[in-house]
């Protein structure tokens, strides 16, 4: 990789964690436990949506469940309490950690 892709990537991807994400966790009380919203939709051609996906604790287990979605109305402004509460990318589990980065790596157009 060239220096300017490095330095672009370590911009978006802190310490291998995605800069323009919100993410909430629902405790549990729907299959869809964990919601992430990907910000700034406009740096990657979705401007006037809101891109997200939705995920089980195993979005990759035959009963595990993973759903990308668009909206044109923010789901989670003004308030976000009908999804969950906040949390740090750190408190996903792993298989959660690899849908978002790879979801965001095609997003952001970063090589993995």
């Amino acid at each position: 990789m060239i220096k300017k892709e490095e330095r672009r990537k370590e911009n978006l991807l802190p310490a291998g964690s995605p800069r323009y994400v919100r993410i909430y966790d629902n405790g549990g009380k729907t299959y869809d436990r964990y919601t992430v919203v990907f910000t700034r939709p406009e740096k990657f051609g979705m401007k006037g949506q809101t891109i997200f996906v939705g995920m089980s604790h195993d979005p990759f287990y035959p009963q595990g469940f993973c759903q990308h979605g668009a909206h044109d109305k923010p789901i989670d402004r003004p308030s976000y309490g009908h999804i969950g509460k906040k949390i740090g990318f750190d408190a996903l589990p792993e298989d959660c950690r690899k849908v978002v980065i790879n979801d965001y790596q095609c997003f952001w157009g970063l090589r993995p």
